[in-house]
């Protein structure tokens, strides 16, 4: 049995890595590993503990992550947990949970893994109606890069096909279903233009350059009591550091720095900042 000391430290980083786009799918996959070998045998603090972070999931994909591929994930996540707690408020709050992200991704109560995988992939390729990631609903997003389309296609469609490898085992055969999955997503492959799939940091001289503000209580004020660090969704406290964007939007200046490590754009906004690359910049 893992110590409870080291469960409890690894759920806090995975809460951490929660909020990294790349990080997220392998982040819930990790969690619903902790949860299925730890939880029947954990104690209630533990219990709590990963319940909690369960909870952190949930609200990061009412908040940031729309696409169908982390709904998938979180879906599966909250089946899971809701399948091993045992209190009642716990178990009608992952119930909820459950119907929120079949509801996204337009899911019957009792779904074939063939139909959730159909699903999934057509809201994705027809849906014109997904957010910005931290936005409220004012009007439609733009549409996505066609490799953006590409990269949550193949994400949508590996999910659920390595749940049912077993199965296949048995039955060598691909179904139609699986078939016209592939038919769609070669079609998107063929309107993808040779762009850059991998994360590009922001321009360090771009970075260092940005002001830092130290939070005084006026400031938050007009912030907001509920006010949070979009990264690391901590709330704000007087005399914290934060760095601003040219849109405005403030982080923790420790937040920020790796978030620029690896993306050139806000958070919250999608504001792009310059980057060293200059085949991107072209």
């Amino acid at each position: 049995m893992e110590p409870e000391e080291g469960l409890e430290l690894q759920l806090q980083e995975l809460q951490k890595q929660l909020v990294k786009k790349q990080k997220f799918e392998e982040s819930v996959s990790s969690i619903k590993s902790i949860l299925q070998r730890c939880y029947p045998s954990a104690s209630p603090s533990l219990r709590q503990s990963i319940y909690s972070v369960v909870c952190q999931v949930a609200k990061i994909l009412n908040t940031r992550y729309t696409a169908p591929g982390f709904l998938l994930a979180g879906l599966e996540l909250f089946k899971e947990a809701e399948s091993l707690v045992s209190h009642p408020s716990e178990k009608e709050h992952l119930k909820s949970c459950i119907a929120q992200a079949r509801e996204q991704l337009h899911i019957a109560d009792n779904p074939t893994p063939e139909s959730t995988k159909s699903n999934a992939t057509r809201a994705l390729i027809e849906s014109r109606g997904y957010l910005f990631e931290g936005h409220l609903p004012v009007d439609r997003e733009p549409p996505w890069a066609h490799w953006l389309v590409q990269s949550d296609l193949l994400n949508t469609v590996s999910m659920p096909t390595a749940a049912e490898s077993s199965h296949q085992m048995e039955d060598p055969n691909m179904s139609e279903t699986d078939v016209n999955l592939i038919l769609e997503l070669m079609n998107n492959l063929d309107m993808t233009s040779p762009e850059i799939l991998d994360n590009i940091p922001a321009s360090k001289e771009v970075v260092a350059k940005l002001p830092v503000i130290t939070l005084s209580e006026e400031i938050l004020v007009k912030m907001g009591c509920d006010a949070e660090c979009a990264i690391c969704k901590e709330n704000l406290v007087v005399n914290d550091e934060m760095q601003e964007l040219p849109c405005k939007h403030m982080y923790h200046l420790h937040c920020l720095k790796p978030w620029l490590d690896e993306h050139n754009s806000c958070p919250i906004c999608r504001y792009e900042l310059q980057t060293d690359d200059h085949a991107y910049e072209s």
